[in-house]
């Protein structure tokens, strides 16, 4: 069975040699997708042994993991491990989602199963909650941490549930897997705050997520 590890990197060169070294112990392949940056941060990819496809423009977290996710469908793998490229997510923790995937279409690693989510600010934990909440109701699932970007799909499901919009791509793709039936696990899998960098979470944004959701949901369950 082969596996990628799909980094989204956005200005993160003084994270994304250790992030680098760390995931390929793990999986055949290392694919950094460089979203604009304008530091070091795909050299130095290059440098530590991962294959980097470049955006010319910052698309977000969204539009680079996507880029991954078609790279690792045109290269026929069989599993795709998402990792990001802060440091965020511990690559020893990858065999634990990828030995849950043996049975999953889906694997989501959840703050929401130990303790470090208590360390995430309120609104970040808000915003976190009210995602998870509306997937839970619309598809049907016993989940907790919808948002968490430290995740493994089988590339044989990926297919179907390629997201469109940039914005909640976790989401739109979590209730998409849900509605069709896949397989979808979850793991305890601490995530420490980064200690860099600001959230995408704040109070401004989290007025906006009804109408964001309104617009995610109608997507999957209206036009999938």
């Amino acid at each position: 069975m082969r596996t990628v590890a799909v980094i989204p990197a956005y200005n993160e060169s003084s994270t994304i040699g250790s992030v680098i070294d760390g995931t390929s112990r793990y999986v055949d392949e290392v694919v950094v997708v460089d979203d604009g940056s304008t530091d070091d941060t795909a050299a130095i990819a290059r440098e530590h042994g991962a294959h980097v496809v470049t955006h010319v423009f910052n698309t977000g977290v969204g539009g680079a993991v996507r880029t991954g996710y078609q790279y690792a469908i045109r290269h026929d793998f069989d599993f795709v491990v998402q990792v990001d490229a802060d440091g965020q997510h511990d690559p020893e923790k990858i065999p634990t989602l990828l030995d849950h995937a043996e049975d999953a279409d889906m694997v989501i690693g959840s703050r929401y199963l130990n303790e470090s989510i208590d360390d995430y600010p309120l609104i970040r934990r808000l915003g976190i909650t009210f995602f998870t909440t509306v997937v839970r109701k619309l598809g049907g699932i016993d989940i907790t941490d919808v948002t968490s970007g430290f995740r493994v799909y089988r590339v044989s499901a990926l297919k179907d549930i390629l997201h469109r919009s940039d914005n909640h791509w976790a989401v739109e793709q979590t209730l998409d897997a849900a509605q069709r039936g896949q397989r979808i696990e979850e793991v305890s899998i601490e995530m420490p705050i980064r200690d860099e960098g600001e959230s995408q979470f704040s109070l401004d944004t989290l007025v906006l997520y009804p109408i964001r959701m309104t617009d995610t949901v109608f997507r999957v369950l209206l036009f999938r």
